[in-house]
């Protein structure tokens, strides 16, 4: 039995503690309220983890820290940096090993799907700062200071995931109203499962051949945003999908108001054409299959 240290309490944080608890492992979950599944397994901790020592001491004792906590979407340039640091420092003074839950942002735009080995060209402020967090791990990992990976998602699926689709199009969709949706509605783009991508944080937490590199999450899916919306209202029983597309000026308006819409111009370039993400290695190496999209869109209509 070994102990996992698991930072963030989000829909992949809380499924990623429940997973490795129902596998008999021990569990902390740190959150800054305590909060998380309810489970004999998991003893979860109210902490800030910017708090580099106290989060040292939640550490002692640990094998693995997960990290997947996120600040505010418009916090990032800010919050972000300090929290990696933090998280960094810690596992390396625990010697505890670092799995953290990163995205494609650092990559830039890109043709053709995405590999684990593309160099970072970030090309947005919120990219740099994805880069900059997985290059300060990596250069720690090959100084033998820590052993680091990082787990790369796509946009996220999956009861209580955060992401443009579930906010802007699977919400509405459910609740029988129209979308408005800032990218091209027929681009064929790789969506992550939120349980899919706590299994492929655990796989490669317990595989020596993970550590100083990235790995993808298997994707769910790589239907277009139409397509995704019209099979989640059959599974939901709900209204075929009033579907249209948020032009930039009608963007640029919504975001004078909303903050966090306000950060989304800079990541068009993620939903404007086809994204997708191979993951070929993650199955080949971890032996990851992902589940089934029906199941997934099973769970967000019933959640």
């Amino acid at each position: 039995m070994s102990t996992y240290v698991v930072v963030g309490a989000g829909a992949t944080g809380a499924a990623t503690a429940r997973l490795l608890a129902e596998s008999g492992e021990r569990v902390r979950l740190l959150t800054r309220r305590g909060s998380g599944p309810d489970h004999p397994g998991i003893e979860r901790m109210p902490l800030d983890a910017t708090d580099t020592g106290r989060l040292t001491e939640a550490l002692r004792g640990a094998d693995v820290l997960l990290n997947c906590a996120m600040p505010a979407y418009d916090r990032w340039p800010a919050d972000f940096p300090p929290l990696a640091a933090a998280l960094l420092t810690a596992a390396e003074r625990a010697s505890a090993d670092y799995v953290m839950l990163g995205n494609t942002y650092g990559y830039g735009p890109v043709e053709g799907p995405a590999t684990e080995g593309l160099p970072m060209a970030p090309s947005s402020v919120k990219g740099t700062v994805r880069a900059r967090m997985w290059e300060d791990a990596l250069a720690a990992h090959r100084a033998g200071r820590v052993r680091v990976t990082e787990i790369r998602a796509s946009d996220y699926l999956g009861a209580g995931a955060y992401s443009p689709f579930t906010i802007m199009v699977g919400a509405q969709v459910l609740a029988g109203g129209p979308v408005a949706y800032p990218g091209d509605l027929d681009a064929p783009h790789s969506w992550s499962y939120t349980v899919d991508t706590a299994r492929t944080l655990i796989a490669a937490a317990r595989d020596d051949r993970s550590w100083g590199r990235a790995w993808h999450v298997p994707s769910t899916s790589e239907a277009t945003v139409r397509e995704l919306a019209e099979e989640l209202a059959r599974t939901a029983g709900a209204p075929a999908p009033r579907l249209g597309r948020m032009t930039r000026a009608e963007l640029k308006e919504v975001a004078r108001t909303d903050s966090v819409m306000a950060e989304f111009p800079e990541m068009l370039y993620l939903y404007d054409r086809p994204n997708l993400l191979d993951a070929s290695e993650t199955a080949a190496a971890l032996g990851l299959e992902p589940t089934p999209l029906d199941v997934v869109l099973k769970e967000m209509a019933s959640a």
